[in-house]
């Protein structure tokens, strides 16, 4: 049976945004010009609807060609939120083009900030509300989707119990077809029961409501597959596929082409997609250099301090392994007596190190030796947030002793990272540093940055394990 439910409601969806962003719209006029400036001259209404009307209709274009309006019952709400702020910013950007080239520029600059800003947050909320709101209703047993399971595996059984720990979803399974076993173990009886073999799926289709097979078959199983997916397809009913493989998958997989061959793409990295990267960049030139302008002063201030009490430069200069294994040179403030290059590439900082000087450890103490590394962002070999880097030396060993540990090269390091936010730095764990940062680099969005941000700031620069 064919149920097209998740195309109505993407439907309904997409309506409702156009109502919410009418009402902000009204509301903006109503703050900015019978509010605020109600006797400032201003353009008139009429003026405003019609530009903004095109506004909307870009942004709707944006969020159909981002897929914001497909089926997302499997996405969480974070999701939900960076493409609304991604669709925003971008319509934004493409609006303020076409008044540039069309040469209307009188629109008031207080309006359009009222109107976006009402706009994401009024968008957020009653997605938010929505999203919730299902959630209630899915778990009394409404706007419910069935998935029958082929495969009683490990495999199956282990899709199973993910589908029952998140009820909120509204998955039900209606059961399990199998080959070789009519009935589960003695461990696994309380489980939906084993409906038959393979061979009743068309049949077991035709008469229940099923909305999507889910393949947790082995590999043996393989040349079953064409036909199963054609019976899937006569049926309406969507089919997916678990590889037999994943668990030697280290993450969440996504699919690459190349011509038409589809790749499984190992490890999804969100900063792969150049969308993304041009989003990430402009936030960390924004934000370096604001970041140095306001600590211009300190930075003067602790580079006449460094002069002044020891012998050598003010700035030191240290190779760093950076994005896709490249070296890169990092700057700090100079924190200790002046030292060869082996021993400033090979030795570990520890918490009596005597090489430090007096104010170098002020300095390390209060992180601000790491101010120098607004330029590292400027020059485009870091980030504001990403995982740290590390020396050469101490890279060759980790990558032998920690699995994993060269994953964290495929983003840019940063300044802070979702690690350092968390309170790893110095003397602490590196697989624990190293799951932090491959967390980050599976579910990097803007927000996550901004949250390191925050949540660095807000924990304190002063680290006891900093040193």
């Amino acid at each position: 049976m064919i149920r097209g439910t998740s195309r109505y409601l993407s439907q309904i969806y997409a309506f409702t945004d156009m109502i919410v962003t009418m009402v902000v719209f009204f509301i903006s006029w109503w703050l900015k010009f019978e509010v605020f400036d109600i006797n400032a001259e201003h353009l008139p209404f009429q003026y405003y609807f019609v530009w903004f009307v095109i506004l909307g209709f870009i942004s709707y274009l944006f969020g159909f060609l981002l897929g914001f309006y497909s089926p997302k019952r499997k996405k969480s709400f974070s999701y939900e939120v960076y493409k609304i702020f991604q669709i925003q910013v971008l319509s934004l950007l493409t609006f303020l083009s076409i008044l540039f080239f069309m040469k209307e520029m009188n629109i008031s600059r207080g309006f359009l900030l009222i109107f976006v800003s009402g706009n994401l947050f009024s968008l957020g909320i009653y997605r938010f509300i929505v999203k919730n709101l299902l959630k209630v209703i899915r778990k009394r047993g409404y706007n419910k989707q069935y998935i029958l399971i082929l495969g009683a595996g490990s495999v199956g059984k282990r899709y199973y119990q993910n589908v029952n720990l998140h009820t909120e979803l509204g998955y039900e399974i209606i059961g399990f077809l199998d080959d070789y076993q009519s009935e589960h173990e003695k461990e696994y009886t309380h489980y939906k029961p084993i409906l038959g073999s393979l061979d009743v799926l068309g049949d077991l289709l035709e008469q229940n409501i099923v909305d999507e097979v889910i393949l947790a078959l082995p590999l043996q199983a393989h040349e079953k597959f064409g036909k199963i997916i054609a019976t899937c397809e006569k049926a309406g009913v969507r089919a997916f596929i678990i590889p037999d493989f994943f668990d030697f998958l280290p993450s969440r997989p996504s699919f690459d082409h190349f011509g038409d061959i589809p790749l499984i793409n190992i490890r999804d990295v969100p900063l792969d997609e150049l969308g993304n990267q041009v989003i990430k960049r402009v936030f960390d030139i924004s934000f370096s250099v604001i970041a140095i302008l306001l600590t211009l002063p300190i930075m003067i201030i602790i580079a006449i301090v460094i002069k002044f009490t020891s012998q050598g430069p003010i700035i030191f200069k240290q190779e760093r392994v950076g994005l896709n294994r490249r070296i890169f040179t990092m700057y700090k403030f100079r924190t200790m007596n002046q030292l060869t290059k082996v021993e400033s590439d090979t030795q570990w900082t520890t918490a009596t190190d005597s090489r430090k000087t007096i104010f170098g450890s002020i300095l390390r103490r209060t992180s601000l030796d790491e101010l120098p590394q607004f330029f590292n962002v400027l020059k485009g070999d870091m980030s504001v947030v990403g995982p740290r880097p590390e020396r050469p030396y101490f890279v060759d060993q980790f990558k032998e002793e920690i699995p994993k540990y060269m994953i964290k090269h495929h983003v840019q390091p940063g300044i802070t990272g979702w690690a350092q936010a968390h309170g790893l730095r110095g003397d602490t764990s590196i697989e624990e540093r190293i799951n932090h940062d491959i967390f980050y680099i599976e579910n990097w969005t803007l927000l996550l940055d901004i949250r390191i941000i925050f949540k660095t700031v807000w924990n304190g620069l002063i680290n006891k394990n900093a040193y």
